[in-house]
């Protein structure tokens, strides 16, 4: 099924090329705090402390059973390698809608395509890694959907897929390490997952 943004574009014909080359910096945007664009900065350098306020989304995928997809990023990434998230998070690129960007990263990533997708807020926060010295300062477009497909991840980006129910992802969030916005972008898109995934599911 075709995803089809806010804009009623496809996510096919809006997305701008990704930087060529691999010495071309990765560019993201920097807006302020009700979310306008301000400017951009090389993607590290906005994550270096204190952290300056940049756009990015957080995308939560479910199966028809209402189970969540988390990924457990590759230990390769520079930033929070190995600790389990949410399904897709990233950054759009200057310009990028961020409904284009989540559908886009979900595929690069993932390797599906959301059956469905639907904005589930912003929500704005500042959260240092205590491992990697590094902080996010992001306003997070939200955004929850259903996968019918199955996972078939990039080893450079994700080290290992699962579906979770409420109680699973609580006892897996007690014996393993999760990315530090996490339990932030949950909450905020929680009003959304309840009404795309009905009661019985349990979110």
């Amino acid at each position: 099924m075709p995803i089809t943004p806010p804009n009623g574009r496809s996510a096919e014909t809006t997305a701008p090329p990704a930087p060529s080359g691999s010495t071309e910096p990765i560019m993201l945007e920097l807006v302020g705090e009700d979310g306008t664009t301000i400017g951009t900065a090389e993607k590290l350098s906005a994550h270096l402390p204190p952290g300056r306020l940049h756009r990015a989304f957080s995308v939560f995928l479910f199966d028809e059973a209402g189970r969540l997809l988390l990924q457990r990023r590759a230990l390769g990434k520079y930033h929070s390698p190995g600790v389990w998230s949410n399904t897709c998070c990233g950054h759009p690129y200057p310009g990028e809608p961020p409904f284009v960007a989540a559908a886009r990263r979900t595929g690069e990533e993932l390797g599906i395509a959301p059956a469905l997708l639907r904005e589930a807020g912003t929500v704005r926060y500042n959260h240092p890694d205590p491992a990697s010295g590094l902080v996010e300062q992001e306003y997070n477009h939200l955004f929850a959907g259903l996968v019918r497909a199955v996972p078939r991840p990039d080893p450079l980006e994700i080290g290992e897929t699962a579906f979770v129910t409420p109680d699973q992802l609580a006892r897996l969030r007690a014996d393993h390490p999760f990315s530090a916005w996490f339990p932030t972008v949950l909450d905020a898109a929680r009003p959304v997952i309840r009404e795309l995934t009905g009661a019985a599911a349990g979110w």
